[in-house]
């Protein structure tokens, strides 16, 4: 290549040449108009001008204002594109213009003509004003900068994306608070010019934090789905802008926020889903098959799930799978079906054989506490001829490990034996192989059981009812121990219209769906994909919503109770027999049966007579709420059809209707009451917090309370304040509020009076009166017992217990056994701990607590469709807590991914995080760990060095037992850690392991606890005590008192304190009274101000509190039985007589008071002017009333 001259600069198409090709100027400095960047320059400076500081910032800004008018641009279509989605809204801009004619010019008059010459000659000018053109220009100017500024194109940022967007993005617009109005009118929502400029597929992912984009984004998906601390859309845009002007990095707009935040849960999330019940309300769910496929894909939560019924260790029932249901009470082939063997799958109903030859027919899986598979099986005999029999009146227990071959297998290898006629006709070779086997499809399949809670709670937080029936669930797999934590119950559905039996409709469809199309899942630790299908176990609830359930007419019908056919009408339940009935379980109700009476009344309803239903519903107690609607309609149907039809004759009418009802059968009858595995009139367990605490506590609380005076009321505060609430599971008591508001306690409050009542009423009702309160006091500590070692020796207590409760509000007040309900539901009790186990188990106090997260996301709904905004937001809350702990997500293309390793470690790492989703560490704390007493801190917030105590000046010189060195060094301590794993504090009464035989305890009262600075050796000083052996003669409590009355100290292990009681100073005994005087804090300060406070005396007499229910299962195994178990009010064989006596007391004073009313109703109809004046009726009921009986006489 030859050499050349110097070829001359390219200019950029920025720079602009003069004509005469001497000059340039810069167009980009023009536009901005910089400083000497305007104008021409020579055309040699060009060079130095590109370069120049002046155009490299113009050239940038420039950059910036193409971007901004890209994004700008962006979020335009953006809308447009939701706008086109927006169903419900009809624009402008697609309606179809009319053609029309175009419109002729009017001729213009020749005064008109002549101006226009005039003023084309330049001969006339038009003088309209001040010219405004630059001031609109300026003005618009000012407005595009400010929009771009404060990012107002981005209108979306302001709507939270939901299961139709469009439909929240117009829901939003309605909620105009005082809050978003600052913010908008302060700019405050507006983005950095980075955020504008970047768009949402330009984000830098971090796999570490997936599937978010940044920390940052998951900071802000936590903070907006807290379940306790909801936060608004204006709040969270003053976070963003926060963070923001704090340098914050990665911190986006919220409408990107928003897009992410969709786009987990497309993908990761909880399905919503809207439905319309039969009656045509519409209601939105989340999948209750994603909620239970969550726990079985959580690492977190999978291995404690329990497959099979559980065999208890050491007889200890203390769970719903140890219990009779899931034992023995349910078909077998409602539980897990089948047991993975690795290699094979063994089935119930299948031909097995064992290790050892033998045949067997598994026909139940269970476990044990570690998790080891056994079976109860039929055994099966051969005879010589090959012949095979099941020996199926009896099944015997084995161990799954001594199973060799499936049916499979067998068939496979021609080992099936034949069977003999009586196997033939029993029908187990006609279910081999199970039906289940060809659902799993080579998949382990397991069944997983809910609990269904319904209940009506209001929508808002003030004291404005705002009634909606919500729907919740739990996963009955897992142990109490989770259950009972906020983090595993699950919201479903709400509706303000739909009753919980027609959201059920939905939810029973898509349980049912599981029988036949099981979930797939991949196990959360095993990484095996699994099946599951789910059965529903009970239905705890408040007693209206369990008798809505069981299709039962209520608490005030005649036949009032759900589970059994106690009651009758006002004679009968006051008759001899009649009255003793209630205090013993009527002839049991089932499923089956209230189907069968509802078929009957559905049949009456085809014939057109009200009144015959109503007659039927109100003699056997079965009104169900939801076939009412049906009836109603088939009522009306018939009698429109006779008077369309006068030739049909009342059975034609019946069974056009009844053809009818044949073909709508799944929609007219109650969901509850035609679901496997669950039998609404059984499976409806006595509630004890709405039937013990709001009702056995609350009768006797008010009964109490009533008849106090002034005086009496203020004692009984004094003593209800000073009571010690050490080994209390109670919060703080405040006294004077709940005397000021006694008739508006809540079940917290009634939780107290029931554990300490007692101690404080002693002299201040009557005899009758305080036994009862005993009685309560002693019913209510058994059934908060959360384990059950002696089934029979704790239903006898039970039973004893609720009889004398029964007994004693008839000696009080005996109508009231003809009318409350939860009374007679006492008789119950013994079935449904069977059946559950501890009744704590089935509890709805967790499901309670969870109304306060409902209500959070209610009052933040515009409540145009409350329903989908609530489950909305409810799903992604569930779905945060699933990523937060690792679970697992099949993703578009069928790999199950799991969040990245920051995400799953985030919530371990912070303890607080794990307080705020409701998820409680199960780490049990160490026993005999002790925690130091703080070390003072001097003003100058310096802290004084910690002081350590020689041992000859510690209480433990003093011990019987004192072997240490008297110059050793220790350090004293503030609490200890028990064996049962709670915190026991100086002063605390507790049992522990004798230091002179390890298999006796003893009791007593911490003294001291102390640490040994030189090795980590900790022990407890005890003051002992000892238990006499007669009961408390006012309280029927054991006693503790001195060893023959002398101060006997002892130093025990910090490892050996076995657990902690509640204790109560003998005050009867002591004659203590309210001398004491405290000092009444205010802000934290001293008033000045006393109040008066129990001033016990030196007695040394103490009364073990077994009301508590604390530690009420270990009390009980630590004392004599003597001491502790209930004693009778009356002899059994004693009770009828007594009850008879009552009955006729009854009788009596109904019939006086029946008559009383009687003579009232007619002298106050004789006083009335005019006479008599008959009843009103209106016309539909004069109306209803004649087709009744024109009906009743063509039937």
């Amino acid at each position: 290549m030859g050499k050349g001259r110097k070829p001359q600069n390219e200019w950029p198409t920025s720079v602009e040449i003069s004509a005469d090709g001497l000059k340039a100027r810069c167009t980009v400095c023009l536009l901005a108009r910089t400083q000497n960047g305007g104008g021409w320059i020579n055309k040699g400076s060009v060079a130095n001008h590109l370069k120049s500081e002046n155009h490299i910032n113009a050239f940038e800004a420039l950059k910036i204002k193409e971007s901004v008018q890209k994004a700008v641009e962006r979020a335009t279509e953006e809308e447009k594109a939701i706008e086109r989605d927006m169903d419900f809204m009809i624009l402008s801009s697609t309606m179809q213009l009319e053609v029309t004619e175009n419109a002729r010019a009017p001729r213009r008059s020749e005064e008109e003509q002549e101006m226009w010459h005039h003023y084309a000659l330049g001969n006339e000018t038009f003088d309209a004003g001040i010219d405004h053109t630059l001031a609109v220009v300026e003005e618009r100017k000012r407005l595009q900068r400010e929009a771009s500024e404060f990012d107002l194109w981005h209108g979306a940022d302001f709507v939270k994306a939901g299961l139709n967007d469009s439909g929240l993005i117009l829901d939003n617009l309605e909620q105009d608070d005082i809050l978003a109005e600052i913010i908008r009118n302060a700019g405050l929502n507006a983005s950095d010019a980075a955020e504008i400029m970047q768009g949402p597929h330009e984000r830098n992912h971090d796999n570490a934090w997936a599937p978010y984009e940044s920390k940052m984004i998951l900071l802000l998906d936590i903070l907006d789905n807290l379940p306790r601390m909801r936060v608004s859309d204006s709040l969270m845009n003053v976070f963003l802008w926060v963070l923001r002007e704090g340098g914050a990095r990665d911190v986006p707009s919220l409408y990107h926020l928003r897009q992410v935040q969709a786009s987990l849960r497309k993908s990761k999330g909880i399905p919503t889903t809207q439905h319309k019940s039969p009656k045509g309300n519409i209601y939105s769910m989340n999948d209750p098959c994603a909620l239970v496929a969550m726990d079985w894909a959580n690492p977190a939560v999978c291995d404690y799930i329990r497959r099979y019924p559980v065999i208890p260790r050491n007889g200890v029932i203390s769970e719903v799978y140890h219990a009779q249901k899931w034992r023995k009470d349910i078909d077998p082939h409602t539980l897990s079906p089948m047991y993975d063997a690795g290699n094979c799958h063994y089935y119930i109903d299948e031909l097995a054989r064992l290790n050892n030859g033998t045949f067997v027919i598994p026909v139940r899986w269970l476990e044990d506490e570690d998790r080891k598979v056994y079976a109860d099986a039929y055994s099966v005999t051969i005879d010589q001829q090959g012949v095979a029999d099941v020996i199926d009146n009896e099944t015997i227990l084995l161990e799954a490990s001594d199973l060799r071959d499936n049916f499979l297998h067998l068939k496979d290898r021609g080992l099936l034996p034949s069977w003999t006629q009586k196997t033939l006709e029993s029908g187990h070779p006609a279910r081999m192989p199970n039906p289940d086997r060809a659902l799993a499809e080579g998949d382990p399949l397991y069944t997983s059981w809910i609990d269904v809670f319904g209940d009506d709670v209001s929508g808002n937080r003030s004291k404005c009812w705002n009634k909606h029936w919500n729907i919740y669930i739990s996963h009955r797999n897992l142990p109490r121990k989770l259950l009972q934590q906020e983090f595993h119950t699950h919201f479903v559905s709400t509706s303000p219209v739909a009753s919980i039996t027609e959201q059920f409709h939905g939810v029973k469809k898509v349980i049912m769906s599981t029988h036949t199309n099981p979930i797939k899942v991949r196990h959360g630790t095993s990484g095996a994909q699994i099946r599951f299908r789910i059965n529903v176990n009970c239905g705890p609830g408040d007693n209206p919503i369990q008798s809505e359930v069981c299709g039962h007419i209520g608490g005030n019908g005649n036949q009032l109770c759900r589970k059994c056919h106690a009651g009758g009408t006002h004679e009968v339940k006051e008759s001899d027999e009649g009255f003793h009935s209630l205090f013993e379980p009527g002839h049991g109700r089932s499923a089956q049966e209230i189907i069968d009476d509802i078929q009957y009344q559905i049949r009456l309803a085809c014939l057109g007579v009200a009144q015959n239903v109503h007659n039927h519903q109100t003699m056997t107690g079965i009104k169900d709420s939801y076939t009412q609607y049906w009836i109603d309609y088939l009522i009306e149907q018939a009698r429109i059809l006779r008077k369309e039809h006068h030739e049909w004759t009342p059975a034609d009418i019946q069974n056009k209707l009844l053809l009818w009802v044949q073909q709508n059968e799944n929609e007219i009858y109650n969901p509850f009451l035609k679901l496997p595995g669950f039998d609404a009139a059984v499976d409806t367990p006595v509630e004890i917090l709405h039937t013990i605490l709001l009702g056995i506590v609350k009768y006797l609380w008010h009964g109490s309370h009533t008849s106090w005076t002034a005086s009496q009321k203020e004692t009984y505060a004094i003593r209800l304040q000073s009571t010690d609430t050490s080994g209390l599971s109670i919060h703080a008591i405040r006294a004077n509020y709940i005397m000021q508001y006694a008739n508006s306690l809540i079940g917290r409050q009634f939780k107290t009076i029931a554990q300490v009542n007692v101690f404080h009423v002693y002299n201040l009702v009557d005899a009758t009166r305080f036994l009862l309160t005993k009685a309560v006091g002693e019913l209510a500590a058994l059934l908060w017992m959360p384990e059950i070692s002696n089934m029979e020796e704790y239903l006898s207590d039970v039973d004893i217990a609720a009889a004398n409760v029964l007994d004693l509000f008839a000696l009080i007040d005996p109508s009231k056994m003809t009318c409350k309900m939860k009374l007679h539901l006492l008789v119950h009790l013994k079935e449904d701990i069977l059946r559950f186990g501890p009744l704590v188990g089935v509890i709805s106090e967790c499901f309670e607590c969870f109304n306060a997260i409902f209500r959070f996301c209610s009052i933040y709904s515009n409540h145009l469709a409350p329903s989908r905004d609530i489950a909305f937001q409810l799903a992604s809350q569930e779905s945060l807590k699933y990523r937060l702990t690792g679970g697992w997500w099949q993703a578009d293309d069928g790999k199950w991914k799991r969040p990245g390793p920051s995400v799953c470690d985030f919530i371990h790492k912070h303890p607080r995080l794990r307080a705020l989703v409701g998820w409680i560490d199960n780490g049990k704390p160490i026993n005999g760990s002790v925690r130091l007493k703080p070390v003072k801190r001097f003003a100058s917030r310096k802290m004084e060095s910690r002081v350590y105590i020689p041992w000859i000046q510690t209480q433990g010189a003093k011990a019987v037992n004192s072997a240490e060195d008297e110059n050793s060094q220790w350090a004293e301590c503030q609490s200890v850690i028990a064996r049962s794993g709670e915190t026991c504090s100086l002063g605390a009464w507790v049992f522990a392991t004798s230091p002179f035989n390890d298999k006796q305890s003893i009791t007593g009262r911490t003294v001291e606890i102390l640490s040994q600075c030189e090795s980590k050796r900790a022990i407890i000083v005890l003051d002992l005590f000892e238990v006499l052996n007669t009961r408390h003669e006012i309280f029927g409590m054991p006693m503790l008192a001195r060893r023959s009355e002398e101060t006997s100290y002892v130093i025990i292990p910090s490892t050996d304190i076995e657990f902690l009681f509640n204790v109560q100073h003998d005050c009867p005994l002591a004659k203590c009274s309210a001398s004491g005087k405290q000092p009444i804090i205010q802000e934290r300060s001293e008033s000045g101000v006393f109040k008066s406070c129990i001033q016990h005396k030196p007695v040394e007499r103490f009364v073990i509190n077994t009301h508590s229910f604390h530690n009420a299962h270990r009390l009980r195994a630590a004392l004599p039985r003597s001491l502790i178990a209930p004693l009778p009010l009356y002899q059994h064989q004693m009770r009828k007589a007594k009850h008879v006596e009552i009955a006729q007391n009854l009788q009596a004073t109904q019939k006086s008071k029946r008559e009383t009313r009687a003579a009232q109703k007619v002298a106050k109809r004789a006083n009335m002017t005019g006479g008599v004046i008959p009843m009103k009726r209106t016309r539909l009921q004069t109306e209803a009333r004649e087709n009744d009986a024109e009906m009743a006489d063509q039937a």
